[in-house]
This record gives structure tokens, sequence and C-alpha cells, in this order.
């Protein structure tokens, strides 16, 4: 016995995944045993089944991991339901068992796998086509064998639920939470990889600042819920008609930002033309709910950066610069926003 806790505590200190783990455990049950085969089932309730996740085999007996069979004619689920652990004559115990008379089973052994609140994973069981004398002392190994597992199983489910969440929120982290886009965050960590991928390759990148003209108006007259529908809709307009590749983001109240990566060198036809594109797109009909917006578009800065370059604060500094001139050419120009309430 003192072997088989030197083992036990070898296997605990050192296996670190499940299945590591329980074929350590399984291989000791059998030395302890004596059984001819062990093996870790799961329960699947809703499908009514129960599945061989893990099993070790030895002599004439095999019951493989992967096999799925009905759950209620197994020997696991009538030894839970007459709490009966252990027998050396399942023929005279469960004689009406197809499973167990295909196999030629004698003796077994078997203990749930409980993990959470009182959740049954599953069973850890011990077989045998001969009578086999399972001492008392054998059978409280199999249960902390099976709490082990358990234990196993509960820290796997807490590191992939951690893991879910971590990803969880690194997108919140890195998302706009009112239109879903990137935000300013995510938008300089993808500019900054841009524009290394560009110098590179020897490419540049164009970057277009867009500030919605008359947004602060569109608040005070029709209220924030409009306001906030509205940055909801351009969002979705410049997501919809940029390229496939290109980023948009949302950088501030009622600013964002556009990138692309392009082959073509600096080209201030190439800036005119992206301006004109995005303008295009934020101009138009909005409907925001009580309202229809009617919008003449919104101020086009485009900048592109210099070969090598690797400042974001320069490439947007000089993209709101051009944003800017824009403004103030287009306050001459562009009618202020006009709606109609819709049927």
């Amino acid at each position: 016995m003192v072997d088989v806790l030197d083992k036990l505590a070898e296997a605990v200190a050192e296996e670190e995944s499940l299945e590591s783990l329980v074929n350590s455990l399984l291989e000791l049950l059998e030395a302890v045993t004596g059984l001819e085969s062990t093996y870790l089932t799961h329960i699947d309730a809703l499908r009514g089944v129960q599945h061989v996740v893990f099993s070790r085999n030895s002599k004439d007996l095999d019951i493989p991991a992967g096999l799925t069979v009905p759950w209620g004619d197994t020997l696991c689920k009538r030894a839970l339901d007459e709490k009966r652990p252990f027998t050396d004559d399942v023929e005279a115990c469960w004689g009406d068992s197809i499973a167990a008379k295909a196999l030629g089973l004698k003796t077994y052994i078997s203990e749930p796998v409980r993990i959470g609140h009182d959740e049954l994973y599953g069973t850890l069981c011990g077989a045998s086509k001969s009578q086999k004398a399972v001492s008392p002392k054998s059978r409280r190994l199999l249960v902390m064998f099976s709490r082990l597992i358990a234990r196993q199983l509960e820290r796997d489910r807490l590191l992939e639920r951690l893991k879910q969440e971590h990803m969880t929120f690194k997108e919140y982290a890195l998302t706009d939470p009112l239109t879903g886009i990137p935000n300013r965050r995510a938008m300089e960590t993808e500019l900054q990889r841009a524009l290394a991928n560009a110098e590179r390759t020897g490419s540049v990148i164009h970057l277009a600042f867009i500030d919605l003209d008359d947004f602060k108006r569109i608040n005070d007259q029709h209220g924030h819920d409009a306001g906030d529908r509205f940055l909801i809709e351009i969002a979705k307009t410049l997501k919809a008609g940029i390229r496939e590749g290109d980023v948009v983001a949302r950088i501030g109240g009622d600013e964002f930002v556009v990138f692309g990566n392009t082959g073509t060198a600096d080209s201030a036809m190439a800036r005119e033309v992206i301006a004109h594109r995005l303008t295009g797109l934020t101009r138009g009909t909005f409907d925001l709910g009580v309202i229809q917006l009617e919008y003449g578009g919104a101020s086009v800065g485009v900048a592109t950066s210099l070969m090598g370059e690797r400042d974001i604060d320069a490439l947007m500094g000089r993209a709101d610069e051009a944003m800017y001139l824009a403004k103030q050419t287009r306050r001459t120009t562009s009618p202020a926003p006009s709606t109609r309430h819709s049927n």
C-alpha cells in the first residue's frame, strides 16, 4: 500500500492534463484491484448515453476508449440506483444486463465522479471476467481516485472559463460598446501593425480622419438616443463600404478613422478619391427611429504614411489637419442636416 501511495503522490504531482492523470490512476487501480479493465466514463444525460473517455485493458477483457452505450443498460446506472458500488457476482445482481452478458463480466466496481454542485460527470470503473475479491482498502482508493479526477475536471473547466472570459474582456476592451466597431486602442494597435507591414513591403498607408459635421446639433435637437442611432448607422455604413482588409474605428464621440494598405506611392489624387468616397458613404438619409435624417456628409481628411514611418500620432495629426481644412471649405457649401418624421 505504501508503494501505491508513493505512486499516487507522484501521479498527482507530475500529471498536469486530465488524460495523463487519469491514465496514471487507471494503471494504479488495475494494480491494486487486479481487475482486467479500468476506465473513466462520461454520462450524457440528455442523449441518454454513457461514453468511455479513457480506458486501460489487460488480458482478454477489452472495454475500449470511445465506446458509447445506452445509459439505461449500463452496470454503472444499476450500481448508482441500487447504491451497490461493488459485486463479484454480476450475473446474480444484474443478470438482465445485455452489455454484461456480452462481455462475460463477473466482477464489477464503480464510483461516481461528481463535480461542482453534485453534478454527475461520469463514473470511474473496474471490471473483470473472473471473480476478484476487491478489498475495502482498494475501494477506498477508488473513491479517492474519483475525487482527484473530479478536482482535475473542475480545474480544467475553471481554466477554460477564465480563458473565455479573458477573450471576452479583451474583445470588449478593444471594441466601441455603442457601435461594435474597433475603438481607439484597437485602432492604434492595428495601425502600428499596418505601418510595420508597409515598411517591410515598401507600400504606404492611407488614413482618413472623419468628423461628423453638425453632430452636436443632431443631439441638441433630437436627443441623445437619436444621436446614438446616427453613430451606429454611420459605423454600419462605413464598415459595409470599405475594402476588405481595411480598418474602421470610432476614436471619439463623433470621430472615426479608416485606413488601409496600398501598393501605390503617395498620391494627392488617391487621397482625394478616398475622401470623396468616404464623404459619399456618410451622405444620405439615415433612419433614426422617430425621424429620418437627411445628412450632407462628414468632413474627411486623408493623409499618407511616409516611407518607413512608424509614428502613428504624426500620421493621424496630418489626417486631422486635412480634415480641418475640408471642414472649413464645407462650412460655406454644405447644408445643415434636415429631418422628417417617420411614418
